[in-house]
């Protein structure tokens, strides 16, 4: 008897003790995870909760199918997703609340939308007041780079397929972190290439664009912003009220291929050249997907669905991320209307038509007052809307330059440089080149995209 009451105390004191193990070694990982974040991420964020490592436990994994997965498929909300979801949230386990973003996303009900925030509470500890609850949830997974559950991108892939069939494709494993990839509220454009005219439920991307002279282009007015770019000797003009439209261009010039997307969320234009690469690979002809990353847009290739890092350009996904493609830029230089003309007579003009009769100008409406959908922790280096000009040098650096002192300096004479980088004036804008004056494919952002993609860049400085 009491060998068998000494057994059982044995036991119970290994469990106890194994428990406090346990309690330890989430303490430890919540202070290991807590010491690895930026001291401006704490202040803004508060510590992120302890996460714990490893695979679901069998409940759990049948909360998230019954949550996640039945209810996108019978699209309807029952009193079984109620119950798995109170699992979910007396789980601890913040990773679950990556899942909860998802399908807040899609969510129409405010009451669901009250449900779902309540668990996420539960599980990061945040409180919510009336607003915007996917965007804080979101904001706050990315900024304490909460790590994903096991088996996310197959759950998340049936919520948004559930949406929109067309992503299923787009939805796969590659060199891309999809926790923070979301709706951005628009369709995909699959159409095939050079449909300009063929109408979509999607943001229609524009392939070999009408142009006209500079002459007949008497609908622009001198202060409109235009995206001026130079091939080979050739100049054209890519107005802003044209590209907030299409935001994505396949063009032809001075006898290149290119890809221009244009991120208004971003205000970023940038210019790849889409031939000349390796081996047989086929010109990609680039496309919005309707997705976003970290408020910055998600292209993809329309004839291998291979997705591309936008800021990057870079295939990460499909049949062109194993080839290892990644895309060289061309220089954009944003500037007026009136001064590109007057630099460039002879520069070529997207076509008014293209416009599809819509002026729109989110620049200074929509996205006037910093960005509109969850971007997470901000470089706090520069305001999230400072416009910079960003380039990569030979050696791979990352350098962002702050175009308000650019334009000071260069106007002063000064010279603006960082190892093999040179910026001039350029019709009005900025232009970078290289130390042999050959373009060097920089383009003008905003600071949260420009040090969100490159989070290691140079801020350069007089």
């Amino acid at each position: 008897m009491v060998q068998l009451i000494g057994r059982r105390t044995l036991v119970s004191m290994v469990g106890f003790l194994l428990l406090l193990v346990a309690i330890d070694s989430q303490r430890l990982h919540a202070d290991t995870r807590k010491s690895a974040l930026p001291d401006y991420i704490i202040e803004q964020f508060g510590s992120p909760p302890a996460v714990p490592e490893g695979p679901l436990s069998e409940a759990l994994q049948h909360a998230v199918q019954v949550v996640f997965v039945d209810s996108m498929e019978s699209s309807a909300w029952r009193q079984e997703q109620a119950s798995e979801l109170a699992v979910i949230a007396e789980s601890a386990d913040p990773r679950i609340a990556w899942l909860i973003a998802d399908l807040m996303r899609f969510v129409t009900d405010r009451a669901l939308v009250g449900t779902l925030a309540a668990t996420v509470t539960d599980l990061l500890g945040i409180s919510f007041e009336e607003g915007n609850h996917w965007g804080r949830t979101t904001d706050h997974l990315i900024a304490w780079n909460i790590p994903a559950p096991p088996d996310y991108l197959s759950v998340k892939r049936k919520i948004f397929t559930s949406v929109v069939p067309g992503w299923d494709k787009i939805f796969v494993e590659g060199d891309i972190d999809w926790r923070p990839g979301s709706w951005g509220g628009v369709l995909i454009d699959d159409r095939a290439f050079d449909t300009t005219d063929e109408p979509c439920n999607c943001i229609p991307g524009a392939d070999n664009p009408e142009v006209t002279s500079a002459d007949d282009a008497d609908w622009l007015d001198d202060e409109d912003i235009v995206f001026g770019i130079e091939v080979n000797g050739e100049y054209r003009a890519y107005p802003r009220q044209i590209m907030e439209v299409r935001e994505m261009v396949n063009d032809t010039l001075g006898g290149r291929d290119l890809g221009i997307p244009y991120c208004t969320l971003c205000g970023s234009a940038q210019a790849y050249f889409t031939d000349e690469l390796p081996g047989d690979t086929a010109r990609p002809v680039l496309r919005t997907s309707g997705l976003l990353i970290r408020s910055n847009k998600v292209m993809y290739d329309i004839n291998s669905y291979s997705v591309f890092d936008t800021f990057r350009g870079n295939a990460v996904t499909g049949p062109l991320a194993a080839k290892k493609i990644k895309l060289k830029q061309a220089g954009v230089v944003t500037t007026d209307w009136g001064t590109w003309r007057k630099a460039h007579p002879q520069t070529t003009v997207l076509k008014e038509s293209l416009a599809l009769g819509r002026d729109f100008d989110f620049r200074n409406n929509r996205d006037a007052n910093g960005p509109i959908f969850p971007v997470g922790n901000v470089d706090p280096r520069l305001p999230v809307h400072e416009d910079i000009i960003g380039v990569v040098t030979d050696s791979g650096k990352a350098v962002a330059f702050q175009r308000s002192i650019v334009i000071l300096a260069l106007t002063k004479g000064d010279s603006v440089e960082y190892e093999n980088i040179t910026l001039k004036l350029d019709g009005g804008g900025i232009r970078a080149v290289s130390a042999d004056g050959k373009d060097a494919g920089g383009h003008q952002a905003f600071w949260f995209a420009w040090s969100q993609f490159y989070p290691d860049t140079v801020l350069w400085s007089l």
